[in-house]
């Protein structure tokens, strides 16, 4: 079994692990599949875009230094074709937005200040400026022009510009492979009853689907009992090609806490506690370049860990360009109170009428109290210490809106 270390500062830990993330291999997928993916490489305009100098707005394509009020209409440019029309001085063409302007023309009047008579057209405006209403070239996308740098998350915008651009696929970073394993002889299936001693196996199904938000492929999925060799047994039918194991408890220093003895077996381990609450019993380990995180039992303490560790490391692996969440400085709006420890308590974080950021605890903070993640949208960073914070307090939060729309959210930081 491996030796219970001293216990680590957080930052310290999370520095460790994201020091040995590896970027993993990039693949190409069709456009229409690449919303929540992260960019492999630099996407660059081929071409100008917009493709030729196009109308802003309905009306008249003109030229500008014609003072003729009264001009004849020579044709109709509508959008996604060309007419053969030369507009010079008493000529104009009918034009539509998007539509390409006709040669020789070099402004747009729009259509509200017009008049049209027949065959001609009333220009109800006492200058027209060149260039006035139209679109140059390239001024959406110049040619050679960097449109998305790597790491980028594709999101609506970025798929919109991707088709602008004409790229019917994308290369992005291939999802990690994910094998995502709970321990515990009391452990049961959400659709089984339970017998006296029992519990429902919650923590795999929660961490597999906040897995698959930070954009990992669980590929593997199974629950263990507290025997070391049912746990040798998983292990060893594990799929060769994993990016990131995960185990949720058994990693504490109770006799049947067999999941550290087995990492401390077969992997190097670089923390196993952390001076931190919810999460302490913490262990990350590597073998080669597979990232093995050793998840407390706790609902609680797995989903914190998670966040702080696991999620930046399986968004480093797809290159995202920012992997961490935000942090930002709240308000309190109640008294806290203090632990042994630095403790990241669940809040809801708001807009005071005033624009301040306030933000106020979701409840109790037990570790076993998954409740109280549910509406949790930040971490209250506790520093520790005696005593309480009075309600009025300045303290660091961490942004996580916990998500309920897994691809809505994948983009956000």
């Amino acid at each position: 079994m491996i030796r219970q270390s001293a216990m680590m500062d957080p930052t310290e830990a999370r520095g460790r692990v994201m020091d040995r993330v590896r970027v993993g291999p990039s693949e190409r997928v069709p456009l229409a599949e690449a919303a929540g993916r992260w960019l492999a490489d630099d996407v660059v305009a081929d071409d100008n875009h917009p493709p030729f100098p196009a109308a802003t707005m309905d009306g008249y394509a003109v030229l500008a230094a014609d003072a003729s009020p009264w001009r004849e209409v020579i044709g109709y440019q509508p959008a996604g074709a060309w007419i053969d029309a030369e507009v010079s001085d008493g000529y104009v063409v009918r034009i539509m937005t998007g539509a390409a302007i006709p040669s020789g023309a070099d402004a747009v009047v729009k259509v509200e200040n017009t008049e049209v008579a027949d065959d001609h057209v009333v220009i109800h405006q006492d200058e027209v400026r060149t260039g006035e209403n139209i679109r140059p070239i390239g001024s959406d996308l110049a040619k050679g022009a960097v449109v998305l740098t790597a790491g980028t998350c594709v999101g609506p915008i970025e798929i919109g510009l991707l088709a602008t651009l004409g790229r019917a696929e994308v290369s992005v970073a291939r999802r990690p492979r994910v094998a995502v394993i709970s321990t515990g002889d009391e452990l049961v299936e959400p659709g089984q009853p339970l017998a006296p001693g029992q519990i429902r196996d919650s923590n795999r199904f929660s961490v597999s689907a906040a897995v698959r938000e930070a954009g990992g492929d669980v590929v593997y999925a199974d629950r263990a009992t507290d025997e070391i060799d049912d746990l040798r047994r998983i292990v060893a039918e594990l799929p060769t090609d994993l990016d990131v194991l995960i185990t949720n408890g058994g990693v504490s220093v109770g006799d049947r806490d067999v999941v550290g003895t087995l990492i401390g077996e077969t992997a190097e381990v670089h923390f196993d506690r952390l001076f931190m609450k919810p999460g302490k019993p913490l262990t990350f380990a590597t073998r080669g370049d597979l990232l093995i995180f050793g998840l407390p039992g706790n609902p609680v303490s797995s989903m914190v860990s998670l966040e702080l560790f696991v999620r930046p490391a399986l968004l480093a692996m797809q290159g995202a360009a920012r992997p961490t969440r935000d942090v930002v400085t709240v308000e309190t709006t109640e008294v806290i109170r203090r632990s042994d420890r630095i403790e990241y308590q669940r809040a809801i974080v708001s807009v005071s009428p005033d624009g301040r950021l306030r933000a106020r605890s979701t409840g109790g903070q037990g570790s076993s109290r998954l409740a109280s993640m549910s509406g949790a949208n930040a971490f209250l960073v506790v520093e520790p210490g005696e005593g309480t914070m009075p309600a009025g307090s300045a303290s660091p939060a961490i942004l996580i809106d916990l998500p309920h729309a897994e691809e809505a959210q994948r983009c956000r930081p």
